[in-house]
Protein backbone atom coordinates (compact mmCIF):
# COMPACT_ATOMS: atom_id res chain seq x y z
CA UNK A 1 0.00 0.00 0.00
CA UNK A 2 1.53 3.43 -0.85
CA UNK A 3 2.43 5.23 2.07
CA UNK A 4 -0.23 8.99 1.87
CA UNK A 5 0.52 12.41 3.61
CA UNK A 6 -1.16 13.57 7.24
CA UNK A 7 -1.66 16.68 5.50
CA UNK A 8 -2.96 15.97 1.90
CA UNK A 9 -0.66 17.69 -0.60
CA UNK A 10 -3.62 18.16 -3.25
CA UNK A 11 -6.02 19.73 -0.42
CA UNK A 12 -3.44 22.29 0.54
CA UNK A 13 -3.23 26.17 -0.64
CA UNK A 14 0.03 27.05 -2.87
CA UNK A 15 1.59 28.70 0.84
CA UNK A 16 0.82 25.87 2.69
CA UNK A 17 2.27 23.31 -0.38
CA UNK A 18 5.63 25.52 -0.79
CA UNK A 19 5.91 25.87 2.80
CA UNK A 20 5.80 22.09 3.47
CA UNK A 21 7.62 20.61 0.72
CA UNK A 22 9.29 23.66 -0.37
CA UNK A 23 12.90 21.95 1.88
CA UNK A 24 12.62 18.19 0.25
CA UNK A 25 15.22 19.47 -2.43
CA UNK A 26 18.11 21.02 -0.64
CA UNK A 27 17.19 25.05 -0.54
CA UNK A 28 15.37 24.86 -4.26
CA UNK A 29 11.76 25.53 -3.39
CA UNK A 30 11.23 26.07 -7.67
CA UNK A 31 10.65 22.39 -7.61
CA UNK A 32 7.73 22.76 -5.48
CA UNK A 33 6.40 25.85 -6.67
CA UNK A 34 6.80 24.15 -10.48
CA UNK A 35 4.69 21.49 -9.16
CA UNK A 36 1.75 23.50 -7.41
CA UNK A 37 2.02 25.48 -11.20
CA UNK A 38 1.14 22.06 -12.56
CA UNK A 39 -1.90 21.25 -10.90
CA UNK A 40 -1.90 18.49 -7.92
CA UNK A 41 -4.28 15.90 -7.85
CA UNK A 42 -5.20 13.16 -5.05
CA UNK A 43 -2.26 11.29 -7.10
CA UNK A 44 0.17 13.21 -5.52
CA UNK A 45 -1.09 13.09 -2.32
CA UNK A 46 1.07 9.53 -2.02
CA UNK A 47 4.92 10.17 -0.89
CA UNK A 48 5.59 7.40 -4.57
CA UNK A 49 3.12 9.81 -6.47
CA UNK A 50 4.71 13.52 -5.41
CA UNK A 51 8.20 12.30 -5.82
CA UNK A 52 7.31 10.94 -9.14
CA UNK A 53 6.34 14.26 -10.11
CA UNK A 54 8.72 16.28 -8.37
CA UNK A 55 12.02 13.52 -10.11
CA UNK A 56 10.22 14.41 -13.25
CA UNK A 57 10.39 18.69 -13.07
CA UNK A 58 14.15 18.27 -11.96
CA UNK A 59 15.07 15.79 -14.74
CA UNK A 60 13.12 18.44 -17.50
CA UNK A 61 15.12 21.66 -16.51
CA UNK A 62 17.92 22.64 -18.21
CA UNK A 63 21.25 21.22 -16.99
CA UNK A 64 22.24 25.07 -15.53
CA UNK A 65 19.37 24.63 -13.20
CA UNK A 66 20.18 20.78 -11.85
CA UNK A 67 24.19 22.12 -11.58
CA UNK A 68 22.52 24.62 -8.75
CA UNK A 69 20.47 22.15 -7.32
CA UNK A 70 23.64 20.02 -7.10
CA UNK A 71 25.79 22.43 -5.32
CA UNK A 72 22.77 23.72 -2.90
CA UNK A 73 24.21 20.59 -1.41
CA UNK A 74 26.63 20.81 1.26
CA UNK A 75 30.25 18.78 1.52
CA UNK A 76 29.78 15.66 3.59
CA UNK A 77 31.64 16.30 7.23
CA UNK A 78 32.58 19.54 5.65
CA UNK A 79 32.90 23.32 7.00
CA UNK A 80 29.15 24.02 6.95
CA UNK A 81 28.93 21.07 8.99
CA UNK A 82 31.42 22.20 11.42
CA UNK A 83 29.75 25.25 11.61
CA UNK A 84 26.83 23.96 12.28
CA UNK A 85 25.36 25.83 9.44
CA UNK A 86 23.01 22.87 7.20
CA UNK A 87 19.82 22.99 7.19
CA UNK A 88 17.91 20.82 9.69
CA UNK A 89 17.31 17.99 7.03
CA UNK A 90 21.19 17.93 6.37
CA UNK A 91 22.09 17.91 9.76
CA UNK A 92 19.67 15.04 10.73
CA UNK A 93 20.67 13.00 7.47
CA UNK A 94 24.66 13.41 8.33
CA UNK A 95 24.16 12.85 12.08
CA UNK A 96 22.28 9.58 11.14
CA UNK A 97 24.96 8.09 9.48
CA UNK A 98 27.78 9.19 12.65
CA UNK A 99 29.52 12.08 9.63
CA UNK A 100 29.15 14.43 13.08
CA UNK A 101 31.57 11.71 14.96
CA UNK A 102 34.02 11.46 12.51
CA UNK A 103 37.57 10.66 14.13
CA UNK A 104 40.39 13.57 13.92
CA UNK A 105 41.59 10.34 10.76
CA UNK A 106 37.90 10.46 9.30
CA UNK A 107 37.81 13.92 9.17
CA UNK A 108 40.98 14.64 7.42
CA UNK A 109 39.78 11.70 4.70
CA UNK A 110 36.40 13.93 3.68
CA UNK A 111 38.31 16.63 3.99
CA UNK A 112 40.83 15.58 1.51
CA UNK A 113 37.93 13.94 -0.91
CA UNK A 114 35.66 16.61 -0.50
CA UNK A 115 38.92 18.80 -2.16
CA UNK A 116 39.73 16.57 -4.79
CA UNK A 117 36.37 15.86 -5.94
CA UNK A 118 35.43 19.44 -5.97
CA UNK A 119 38.85 19.44 -8.15
CA UNK A 120 37.49 17.32 -10.86
CA UNK A 121 33.76 18.29 -10.61
CA UNK A 122 31.83 21.52 -10.54
CA UNK A 123 29.32 20.03 -7.71
CA UNK A 124 29.81 18.26 -4.33
CA UNK A 125 29.67 15.06 -3.57
CA UNK A 126 26.45 13.93 -2.98
CA UNK A 127 25.13 10.89 -1.24
CA UNK A 128 21.74 10.03 0.50
CA UNK A 129 23.75 8.97 3.71
CA UNK A 130 20.82 8.13 5.89
CA UNK A 131 21.33 4.56 7.53
CA UNK A 132 25.09 4.28 5.66
CA UNK A 133 28.02 3.46 8.06
CA UNK A 134 31.19 6.20 7.63
CA UNK A 135 32.83 3.49 5.82
CA UNK A 136 30.42 3.04 3.54
CA UNK A 137 30.19 6.96 2.71
CA UNK A 138 34.02 6.72 2.06
CA UNK A 139 34.60 3.59 0.34
CA UNK A 140 31.64 4.95 -2.50
CA UNK A 141 33.64 8.70 -2.30
CA UNK A 142 36.83 6.71 -3.12
CA UNK A 143 34.54 4.54 -6.15
CA UNK A 144 33.26 7.86 -7.65
CA UNK A 145 35.53 9.95 -7.48
CA UNK A 146 36.79 7.71 -10.76
CA UNK A 147 33.98 7.90 -12.40
CA UNK A 148 33.71 10.91 -15.72
CA UNK A 149 31.68 13.63 -15.32
CA UNK A 150 28.47 12.67 -17.01
CA UNK A 151 28.28 9.55 -15.15
CA UNK A 152 28.90 11.58 -12.25
CA UNK A 153 26.44 14.14 -12.95
CA UNK A 154 23.99 11.40 -13.53
CA UNK A 155 24.76 9.97 -9.96
CA UNK A 156 24.91 12.73 -8.09
CA UNK A 157 21.06 13.87 -9.50
CA UNK A 158 20.12 9.79 -8.95
CA UNK A 159 21.07 10.44 -4.92
CA UNK A 160 19.46 14.23 -4.98
CA UNK A 161 16.23 11.98 -6.02
CA UNK A 162 16.96 9.73 -3.12
CA UNK A 163 17.25 12.19 -0.66
CA UNK A 164 13.91 14.00 -1.83
CA UNK A 165 12.19 10.10 -1.41
CA UNK A 166 13.42 9.95 2.19
CA UNK A 167 12.48 13.59 3.42
CA UNK A 168 8.85 12.92 1.73
CA UNK A 169 8.58 9.48 3.48
CA UNK A 170 9.77 11.61 6.56
CA UNK A 171 6.48 14.36 6.36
Amino acid sequence: MAQTFKRPPSGLDHTQFVALYGRVYEHSPWIAESAWSLGLTPQHDTVEGLHETLAAIVDAAPQARQLALLNAHPDLAGRLAVRRELTAESTSEQASAGLDKCSPDEFRRFTALNEAYRAKFPFPFIMAVKGRSRSEILDAFEQRIHNSADVEFRTALAEVHKIALLRLREL
